[in-house]
């Protein structure tokens, strides 16, 4: 696979690079592994100076850092603009509480005393994907450097001027060389390097062939691997919901970044009673969305990622229609320049069918009628997937009940999942394991080391 900048606007590729060749990883490697030997032993306040210095360039290079994730992947320019910021966010947050969450914790054995110290582990290994170039990596570096680890971030080919800047603005920021290390390496690449005894854990966000392979390479070498892979969120609006209010969410939990997100909601699961004004009022939402340029503010439906992902999404809507789904809205490719799609409404939806089993990363709603709450919640459940979901109700306890039985590693009520620094982010079941953000964060790539204290005593 080429490491290039194609704009999935009009496909051009507009800038390559060249892969490093084994000799330059492995001195990348190398020094990350010298540069770990001093920065575990550095100060909280040195570290927290470096990450914050970090956010601050981000958001004085938000014009820029915007454009170029635009120019790469196509997300609307506004849109960037709030990635980056919340990236930003994210590092200040653990610059911010890191050394609180790392604090000793203080244990209470039958006798003598006892706590448990969180210490860095190493060299650690991210691969990263493209949908979020700024925010993934975000989530990933920032507590592993503030626990001490140093980082190593091979990111999605697509993407690597993104991924470049990422490595400048640490440099700019005072970090040492090595504490923040771009590799240009493709992917078939990756299983090999986690075999290198210097890397010690390895973290991925992708797809689920990707998050199989690195799972068992790390299995095969015994090392710790947190993967969030894709989701298939359902969206479900009971018969007491404010239906305008759950339309106007479904339409950017749908759209946002033009579909390409784990998170997103794709599966809309509505009780019969409100079914009909909730499709009528949700296809209307979406009939007419102004397709063009990401970076005119005007456009409302930009490209997707590149090419190959808008013929894979085509292809999975027209699987599904062979096999008896119905197009209510869209379903084909717009006929112009670019990887667009349009924006495609699907219903009669059935077990076997593409649109049923797979995730659809793009611009697709999948539209369900159900008969209640609980067939609802079966068919929320009945689904590879257990990354995020959604439920409208007006009842709050109503609500967290069906929350608690959603099969997912978090659950939204009257809102579509979402993410912020403060909240944990993981699913379960294929769309994979351990958590990022929150407290959590700093608790996948730690040694958690016993310490305890006895007075000395007859041993007999």
């Amino acid at each position: 696979m080429s490491i290039a900048t194609i704009n999935p606007f009009d496909n051009k590729v507009v800038k390559t690079f060249e892969e490093m060749t084994p000799e330059t990883v492995n001195s990348a490697i190398t020094q990350a592994e010298d540069t770990f030997k001093t920065w575990r032993t550095q100060p909280f306040s040195r570290r927290t100076e470096i990450l914050h210095r970090v956010a601050q360039i981000m958001r004085e290079r938000s014009d820029d850092l915007s454009k170029l994730i635009t120019l790469e992947m196509g997300k609307l320019y506004a849109q960037s603009q709030g990635e980056i910021a919340l990236s930003a966010d994210i590092v200040d947050y653990y610059a911010t509480n890191g050394e609180q969450f790392l604090a000793d914790e203080q244990l209470k054995p039958e006798f003598g005393e006892a706590y448990i110290k969180k210490s860095p582990i190493g060299v650690l290994l991210g691969v990263e994907p493209w949908n979020f170039p700024f925010y993934q990596v975000a989530r990933f570096a920032a507590p592993n450097i503030m626990i001490g680890n140093v980082v190593l971030v091979k990111h999605a080919s697509n993407v690597p001027q993104c991924a470049q800047a990422l490595e400048d603005i640490f440099l700019e920021a005072g970090a040492p060389k090595g504490l923040y290390t771009n590799l240009f390496i493709s992917g078939t690449h990756v299983s090999n390097y986690i075999a290198d005894e210097r890397i010690k854990g390895v973290s991925l966000t992708g797809s689920e062939l990707a998050g199989a392979s690195l799972a068992a390479a790390a299995g095969k070498a015994l090392k710790k691997s947190v993967l969030e892979l894709g989701g298939s969120d359902a969206f479900i609006v009971l018969e007491d919901a404010d239906i305008d209010q759950a339309v106007a969410w479904a339409v950017i939990g749908r759209m946002n970044n033009t579909g390409q997100c784990c998170v997103a909601a794709k599966r809309f699961i509505v009780v019969e009673a409100v079914a009909d004004e909730f499709l009528a009022k949700f296809k209307a939402k979406l009939t007419g969305l102004k397709v063009g340029d990401p970076m005119d503010s005007t456009t409302e439906l930009g490209p997707l990622s590149s090419e190959g992902a808008a013929v894979q999404l085509a292809d999975q809507v027209q699987r599904s229609v062979d096999a008896g789904a119905k197009v209510i809205l869209g379903g084909k490719r717009i006929d112009r320049p670019g990887a667009f799609m349009e924006v495609t409404i699907l219903t009669d939806i059935k077990p076997g069918m593409a649109a049923y089993h797979e995730e659809l990363f793009g611009p697709v709603a999948s539209f369900y009628r159900v008969k209640d709450e609980s067939h609802a919640i079966r068919l929320a459940n009945d689904s590879p997937f257990g990354l995020g979901g959604t439920v409208f109700t007006a009842n709050k306890e109503r609500g967290k009940k069906v929350a608690t039985m959603i099969d997912t590693g978090m659950v939204f009520i009257n809102h579509p999942t979402w993410t912020q620094p403060d909240l944990p982010f993981g699913g379960t079941k294929r769309s994979g394991y351990g958590r990022e953000l929150s407290a959590l964060g700093v608790e996948e790539f730690v040694n958690k080391k016993l310490i305890r204290f006895s007075e000395y005593a007859d041993p007999f």
